[in-house]
Parts: C-alpha cells; structure tokens; sequence
C-alpha cells in the first residue's frame, strides 16, 4: 500500500508541475504597465499594447497565453487584470497534460507575480485543478494549484502554444517539455 501511494503522489506531482506551465502560458498576456485601465480589441494595432506586450512589462514570457489572445484589461491601482480569449482553449502538452483556459482568465499582476487566478486549469491524473498563481524566480517559473506547486525553466515559455495543438501544431515531431524535477507542497 505504501508503494502504491508514493507512485501516485509521484505521478501527480509530475502532472501538477505540467498544470502549472499550461497555466503560465495561459497568464501571460494579463500584464500591462498602463496607467488606466485598458481594453485591447485588436492587438496587431501598432497604437495599443498586445496582451504579450503586458506581460513582458512584469517580466513574464508571452508564451503563458496561447496564440490569438484578443486583449487585456488592468486596473494599474489594484493590479486586478483580466485577459480575454475568443472562446475557450484547450490542449495537451506532450500527449500526457491537458490545459483549459476559458474565454476570461482574471486575477492580480505585480512584477514577478500573477495571484488569484480563475480561469486556467490542469488535469492530474484524473482530476482537474484551478493553477491560482504563477510566478517568476530568476529562470524558472512556478505554478501552483494551491496545495502544490511546480517550477519550469523559462525557456519552456518563449513561443505561445496554440488551441486544439499546442506546441505540435503542423509537426510530427513532439517538442520536449523540460520542467525541473521539484514539486513542493505549499
């Protein structure tokens, strides 16, 4: 029986640290350093920020959010965010990891930081867990589903990973995830 519990935990701490990334690219584009609130409609508009944009001016990478983020909202006194999709948004990283983003994902962005979060999710396992905060530790990027949390080097979150594919769209070839092998317990 002990053996069999500590394979689970094993296995699901492994998933929760995949949950984690998803979430990180799903966060991204919820920055920005404006000093109104703002609604990005078009983000190609040379005029306005992109929602990737905004959260370079965190320091996060903008392959948090998957590609085709529509715009943002932030409210620069409070840091309460809001990112805005065009519909719901799911994948699977590496075949093993599914992700769902829905159309609005909100919480609170400082540098470094993204807390209380609603609107991404991980399944582990069996079981599908709201991610409620990602952050930025020099090159790793941390997830956590509240009782847990994962850490993955940036460099997993330069490119945005796209609906329906992720990061295999139009290719045979898997890309490789890296994470680091960590998984704390909050």
């Amino acid at each position: 029986m002990a053996k069999l519990s500590f394979s689970i935990m094993s296995l699901m701490a492994t998933n929760l640290t995949l949950f984690f990334f998803f979430f990180f690219l799903l966060l991204s584009p919820l920055a920005t350093s404006s000093p109104t609130p703002i609604t990005i409609t078009n983000p190609i508009e040379d005029d306005k920020k992109s929602a990737y944009d905004a959260l370079a001016d965190f320091n996060f990478p903008q392959g948090l959010l998957p590609k085709g983020a529509l715009g943002y909202e932030l409210d620069q006194s409070t840091g309460g965010f809001k990112a805005f999709l065009n519909g719901s948004c799911s994948f699977s990283l590496e075949g093993s990891y599914d992700l769902k983003y829905q159309s609005t994902i909100s919480g609170y962005i400082s540098q470094n930081k993204l807390t209380s979060l609603t609107g991404v999710s991980v399944k582990i396992l069996f079981l599908w867990l709201n991610i409620v905060e990602v952050g930025r530790d020099g090159d790793d990027i941390y997830f956590s589903v509240g009782i847990a949390s994962a850490s993955f080097p940036i460099d997993n979150f330069y490119e945005c990973p796209q609906c329906g594919c992720g990061l295999n769209c139009g290719s045979q070839q898997v890309r490789k995830f890296r994470f680091n092998p960590f998984v704390s317990s909050s």
